[in-house]
């Protein structure tokens, strides 16, 4: 049985990256983390506000919050169980 994940964020930075690199770099580092993990992923790629949500619910991963910080917008998925 894996231990339950402590909620701590691991924080990813796709700043200055476009479509398809922050989503595959966010694949990437969700696959090297237990389930339940938190990833804060950074990116300025605007198509990452259509392709990040739309990867979660293909991948089964929970989007709990995306919201936009002037020039840069900022994803926090839990990883699927």
């Amino acid at each position: 049985m894996q231990p339950e994940y402590n909620n701590q964020e691991i924080f990813l930075d796709t700043t200055g990256l476009l479509c398809p690199l922050p989503v595959l770099r966010t694949r990437k580092k969700l696959l090297e983390l237990p389930s339940g993990a938190l990833l804060r992923v950074r990116t300025t790629d605007p198509v990452a506000r259509i392709d990040l949500p739309h990867f979660c619910q293909e991948a089964g991963h929970e989007l709990m919050e995306s919201m936009e910080a002037g020039d840069h917008m900022e994803f926090l998925i839990r990883r699927r169980p």
